[in-house]
């Protein structure tokens, strides 16, 4: 029997997932969870991208405890974010995308390439901590000399371990420089912006071979693969749903698109600010929408838990709502105080104020669910909800009362199925 292993990382926290296929059925089993997120380093942003290598390979050894021999592995994080390189050496910090270090620096980029001809080129949406404009900031400061490699985080996680550095598609698309239409870097862009052309090779599609890892010197080969690393990517591959379905990822991020043949640059898309990511043989279309970041971060203030907020939501008659989508909520520092001043309330309770967070984000989906088939045309009967925001009955009770669709929750480890399914399609 072959052991695949799914290491899935997000924002917040981390897992290793292994998986495999018992009497035609697929198994799969949590064997490590570790914490992550950003910290501040000099009044920046960071990620402890050491600290991440580490975890990566002490739940290696866990599953290797639990399974014996692992046949194959990947790796898929969040998007946008990288590591600078210079030979075998990380340019430290690695910063996290929450931080507002590009702000000064949009103006410029959108000067030498107005955002239409971005969007037109990549298809891509405005984001402030889109990789285009992180990278651009790195030049202004300096950051860029030097560095011969740029690999986005779980393409250097692959790295530390195969000493392989490979470009992987569906997560260099979140960034803005994939051209959409030929589905690798956008040169003109990168020439148009003075970025070092050297930094951007060829993008390799998932299932593609990496290198291998031992854990020492007396431990199997373990095949490291391409997963679709972009957490996203392999979350729509791990949902069982129709092809023309709408889908929803939800998390930290909440994602709400559907699977396209080909990208949609159109005006109306890029006004609506919808996006045309990579996947597995066709374009995830979908829009950005902030999730439970900021539900996660209230939990962390308040030192409840989950169902007790959802509780606490319940009890309250509150109906107001607000743009959860504003950049003030980026931030973790002051998220209460910025909902109770979006809601123009000088002091709300604890329930009144979670309620409004779920209301507000269920007015989201049902924005861009209307925004979606209005671009596109197509007007699904179901929305297919995947990932932690899937186990949460009163959210999508409220999503299926604002979006007017039939709502199919799905509370799986959509982006960890994902992983492994490609993984075994194509290293069987």
């Amino acid at each position: 029997m072959k052991y695949y292993l799914a290491v899935d990382i997000g924002a917040s926290s981390g897992r290793h997932i292994v998986g495999w296929t018992e009497n035609g059925e697929q198994k799969t089993e949590e064997v490590f969870r570790f914490p992550n997120g950003v910290k501040e380093t000099d009044g920046h942003l960071t990620w402890d991208i050491d600290g991440l290598v580490e975890y990566v390979k002490e739940g290696i050894l866990e599953a290797q405890k639990c399974f014996g021999e692992i046949f194959c592995m990947s790796i898929d994080t969040w998007g946008v974010d990288y590591v600078l390189m210079k030979g075998e050496d990380p340019v430290y910090p690695c910063y996290g995308y929450r931080d507002s270090r590009t702000e000064e620096v949009i103006p410029e980029v959108h000067r030498l390439v107005p955002f239409e001809t971005l969007y037109e080129h990549t298809g891509i949406q405005y984001q402030p901590f889109n990789t285009v404009y992180q990278l651009y900031c790195d030049k202004l400061a300096g950051r860029l000399e030097g560095v011969t490699d740029f690999l986005m985080v779980p393409e250097y996680l692959m790295y530390r371990l195969t000493g392989v550095k490979k470009q992987e598609y569906t997560n260099a698309t979140t960034g803005g420089l994939v051209n959409a239409a030929s589905r690798e870097y956008d040169r003109e862009i990168i020439r148009r912006l003075g970025l070092p052309e050297h930094l951007f090779g060829e993008l390799s599609m998932p299932g593609a071979l990496v290198g291998t890892y031992r854990t020492d010197e007396r431990s199997p080969e373990i095949k490291v693969v391409l997963c679709p690393t972009h957490d996203t990517a392999s979350a729509v591959e791990g949902l069982p749903m129709p092809e023309d379905a709408m889908f929803l990822s939800s998390g930290t991020w909440s994602l709400l698109g559907m699977k396209l043949k080909e990208p949609v640059t159109s005006e109306a898309g890029r006004k609506a600010n919808f996006t045309n990511e990579g996947g597995v043989g066709y374009i995830r279309y979908l829009k950005n929408i902030m999730g439970l970041w900021i539900i996660q971060n209230l939990q962390k203030m308040l030192g409840i838990s989950f169902p007790e907020m959802v509780d606490l939501a319940r009890s309250s008659s509150y109906d107001k709502i607000f743009d959860v989508n504003l950049p003030c909520f980026l931030e973790p520092f002051h998220i209460r105080e910025d909902i109770l001043r979006e809601l123009k309330e000088e002091q709300l309770s604890d329930a009144d104020v979670i309620n409004s967070v779920y209301r507000s984000l269920a007015f989201s989906y049902g924005q861009a669910v209307r925004e979606l088939e209005l671009v596109t045309g197509k007007r699904p009967k179901s929305l297919y909800i995947g990932g932690g925001g899937a186990k949460n009955e009163y959210l999508n009770q409220l999503t299926a009362e604002f979006t007017g669709k039939q709502v199919v929750a799905l509370p799986i480890e959509a982006t960890a199925l994902g992983n492994l399914k490609i993984q075994m399609e194509f290293w069987k």
